[in-house]
């Protein structure tokens, strides 16, 4: 990336109503800021467009009903108002100042100094402003510099930035796993002097990061610094250096086959290898009941033929369990399964009882050996499927008799 002293023209900068939304905030009062400014000096997509401004929250408010832009305050204590325009949401935060921090919240002022406001920001890439008018962009701690050398450097001292919030031991991590070439050594080693610090954090925000920074460009890089330098041993001791090798191995396999990558399935090959101890590690993350169950299907034996397996399981577990697996002929046996509709057994509990057997236990055993069949012989159509529960009712009315 050469020396910029303006921003790139970019797709987003022409999205339907932010030029509405910037001109009412006015000339010089409202500058786009962080991760927009960051990713198109990338050359990267933008997905979220953030703003910072000179107004406070009310002044906000009302300039954005004078201009017919609905305004919702999704943050105003901490002074942030979302923009609905007809592109989307736009957060537009006022300049602020942290009072007071706990590592888990702060307290701020509005300022009207720019500088003051990139201060307080974690890293020097994440607080780079640019004019919405002009493009000049304002580079108030060499972010620029340290975005062409790929370095993730904290702004001022890192253990000060660390203690105001813990979230950032984090984030230095996927931040370097998604842009960084070396770790900046002051910072990583403030990381790894304050690593406890995560454990005050609500797992839920170590859940988010986390699963971030797994699926990060450089991640498995990144985790292996990590667990070689015992960053996650307070809040995730599961975290090994075989699991890192697992990821290394799933990461081929995923870019080999054109899969996404994807959090949770990288969380499992991290983690315990053990169905019950992966609940653990995901119960204590807070993760939802639908990820847990994802998780808990993930993991276990794939000795069975692909597609009964994706028809006992599943196809999302049956694919998450052939990726995951040390298997020379993983690639054929996804290839099976990854355009297959899995079928539905075409006989129902109501058929059964109306070929004679009475409701109850004994239609869910004939409908067990009745669906064991039909996938041993490969689903076949719904003809055969009933000529299969002809036959086991048959058999059963004779064994009563």
């Amino acid at each position: 990336m050469e020396h910029v002293t303006t921003l790139p023209d970019a797709d987003w900068r022409h999205r339907d109503g932010l030029a509405a939304l910037t001109d009412v905030l006015g000339a010089g009062a409202a500058r786009y800021v962080g991760g927009a400014v960051r990713d198109t000096l990338l050359g990267l997509p933008v997905s979220d467009v953030d703003i910072a401004t000179r107004h406070d929250p009310d002044m906000v408010m009302a300039k954005l009903r004078s201009a017919a832009i609905k305004p919702i305050p999704t943050g105003i204590a901490h002074g942030t108002i979302t923009a609905i325009t007809a592109s989307g949401p736009v957060e537009v935060t006022t300049l602020r100042r942290d009072v007071s921090t706990d590592g888990r919240h702060a307290e701020v002022a509005f300022t009207d100094d720019w500088r003051e406001d990139a201060a307080r920001r974690d890293f020097t890439m994440n607080a780079l402003y640019a004019d919405p008018q002009t493009g000049e962009i304002f580079d108030y701690f060499g972010g620029i510099d340290d975005l062409k050398a790929g370095r993730v450097r904290f702004i001022g001292d890192p253990l000060r930035r660390i203690a105001e919030d813990h979230l950032r031991i984090l984030r230095f991590f996927r931040f370097m796993a998604r842009f960084g070439d070396a770790p900046d050594t002051k910072g990583l080693e403030a990381c790894v002097l304050r690593a406890n610090d995560l454990m005050a954090l609500s797992r839920e925000r170590i859940a988010d990061e986390f699963l971030k920074l797994l699926v990060a460009r450089d991640a498995v890089r990144v985790l292996r610094l990590m667990t070689t330098r015992g960053v996650l041993l307070p809040v995730l001791p599961e975290v090994t250096e075989a699991g890192v090798d697992r990821l290394a191995r799933l990461s081929s396999r995923e870019s080999s086959l054109g899969f996404d990558a994807d959090p949770i399935r990288r969380l499992i090959a991290v983690g315990p290898q053990d169905a019950a101890k992966a609940d653990g590690v995901a119960a204590r993350l807070k993760l939802s009941n639908a990820r847990r169950k994802r998780i808990a299907a993930a993991i276990g034996d794939v000795s069975e033929a692909p597609r009964p397996l994706a028809f006992r399981i599943g196809k999302e577990a049956a694919i998450d369990r052939l990726l995951l697996a040390d298997l020379d002929d993983a690639a054929a046996r996804i290839a099976e399964i990854r355009d297959w509709d899995v079928p539905t057994l075409p006989v129902s509990g109501g058929e059964i009882v109306a070929r004679g057997v009475q409701a109850g236990p004994d239609v869910a055993r004939l409908l067990g050996a009745i669906r064991d069949q039909w996938v041993s012989e490969g689903f076949p159509d719904t003809s055969r499927a009933r000529d299969i529960a002809d036959s086991a009712v048959d058999q059963w009315l004779r064994a009563i008799r």
